[in-house]
């Protein structure tokens, strides 16, 4: 038998209302209270607040939303498509990029037969990395609006941890700088966002090219390799071709660094020396070719720069082996004209020049950066920026000393028997070694030793 229980006002042990009726509105629960219901139970008819309950197993593949309910759409491995459930007024549905990797996998939003997203029965496509959306179903004509879209997400950040070489820092980057042979040691490669904080810049150099005596040719330079600025935090650089080179993105490991030596010079019919190879990260520049001797082979050696040539034989070729951008250009022949002179070693920025009648041709410019500008010493042209890859000038029987390139390259020697051993390059610039003087007795010079720089954000 039915019972029925007529009452206004429940109150508990201590006098205060729990339910309480007062014409059409009903209050459950006393200040202070809180309502739940017991475990299993379900409510109905009380409306949503225009929120989400969030599902915290990640999606990876396609599936049916439920209104109501929030997924984390996960995309690493592969694109899928969430379908919205048919539209009713008041459903809502919400997505968020789970890894960060809409912009890469895109999400599809697919409608239920012929419901509208937007006022259009058509596909939507999520590809901006960290978004987050909610569509709520509003009526036939729109049907489903988004009404909240987050471009972006908070993400922690980290960065990286290394050691080796030299450390300077610079703002929020640190320098390594290498004149030697070394390690680089990660040992956290950071992650997430802004500002790639596992990516790196680099600047390698190799080792510039020696350069013989009797008119001989200019070392070539060391190859010039650099990325521009593209771990964030743009610095001065000249990048030698259209298309910049990339940074390169780390991994915890040990990177081994080698320094290259630069070619030692030589008297006699000797063939001269090339500088050594340069590597760091994975790039490698070649060492420069070496400078011709004038009492023997005549040609300039190919290189990272080409090395000069007797004014009886050709220059050097650079970029060699080739890389994009170009490490760096040609050595010139000398003058054709009488005495002994040989041409101008190549550099980052320039190839050497042929030079005068009896004069040595000079050195071609190398190329620059401020990657370290606690340490950036301005030799050339451009501001603070420190020049790198230079090549030497040509020796000669006449004229004042031909100019090496800036960055490094040596001065060629100008004139008869009796000079002395012609100009090194300078060490840790892959400078090119400057030409001896015709007759040089001395002989020719020594390229300068290459150098190793890594630049990333720390903090």
């Amino acid at each position: 038998m039915a019972s029925t229980i007529k009452v206004n006002n429940i109150q508990n042990q201590c006098g205060a209302n729990i339910a309480n009726k007062c014409g059409t509105t009903i209050t459950l629960g006393a200040s202070g209270d809180t309502i739940s219901l017991a475990s299993g139970a379900s409510q109905t008819g009380f409306g949503r607040t225009g929120t989400v309950d969030w599902d915290t197993t990640p999606k990876t593949a396609t599936f049916t939303a439920v209104s109501g309910d929030g997924y984390f759409c996960n995309t690493t491995s592969s694109a899928f498509t969430v379908n919205l459930p048919a539209g009713s007024a008041g459903a809502i549905v919400s997505l968020a990029d789970y890894a960060g990797t809409w912009q890469t996998n895109n999400l599809t939003v697919s409608p239920n037969g012929l419901d509208n997203i937007g006022g259009v029965n058509g596909d939507v496509t999520l590809n901006t990395e960290g978004q987050s959306v909610t569509f709520v179903y509003v009526d036939s004509t729109q049907g489903w609006i988004n009404t909240m879209d987050s471009t972006s997400n908070e993400r922690g950040t980290s960065f990286i941890t290394a050691t080796g070489g030299t450390i300077t820092t610079c703002g929020n980057f640190k320098i390594h700088t290498f004149t030697g042979p070394g390690t680089f040691c990660v040992s956290s490669a950071g992650a997430g966002t802004p500002c790639q904080p596992s990516s790196a810049d680099y600047l390698v150099i190799g080792g510039g090219g020696g350069s013989g005596a009797n008119g001989g040719g200019g070392g070539g330079a060391g190859g010039f390799r650099s990325s521009p600025g593209t771990a964030s935090g743009s610095y001065t650089v000249s990048p030698l071709g259209a298309s910049p080179a990339a940074a390169i993105t780390l991994t915890a490991q040990a990177y081994p660094i080698v320094v290259g030596g630069g070619g030692a010079g030589v008297s006699g019919p000797s063939t001269s020396n090339p500088g050594s190879n340069s590597s760091g990260l994975g790039i490698v520049s070649a060492g420069g070719g070496a400078g011709s001797n004038g009492d023997g082979p005549c040609a300039g050696q190919d290189g990272g720069s080409g090395g000069g040539a007797h004014r009886t034989g050709p220059g050097g070729s650079g970029n060699t082996p080739p890389v994009s951008p170009s490490q760096g250009n040609n050595g010139h022949q000398g003058n054709g004209g009488g005495g002994s002179n040989g041409g101008g070693g190549g550099g980052a920025g320039a190839g050497g020049s042929a030079g005068g009648c009896g004069a040595g041709g000079a050195g071609g410019d190398g190329s620059y950066s401020n990657i370290n500008p606690a340490t950036g010493v301005a030799d050339g042209p451009v501001g603070p920026g420190r020049y790198y890859s230079g090549g030497g000038g040509g020796g000669g029987a006449s004229g004042s000393d031909p100019s090496g390139g800036a960055g490094g390259g040596a001065n060629g020697t100008a004139g008869a028997a009796g000079s002395p051993k012609a100009a090194s390059g300078t060490a840790n610039t892959g400078g090119g070694a400057g030409g001896g003087a015709q007759s040089c007795s001395g002989g020719g010079g020594d390229g300068g030793s290459g150098i190793v720089i890594i630049r990333y954000k720390y903090q």
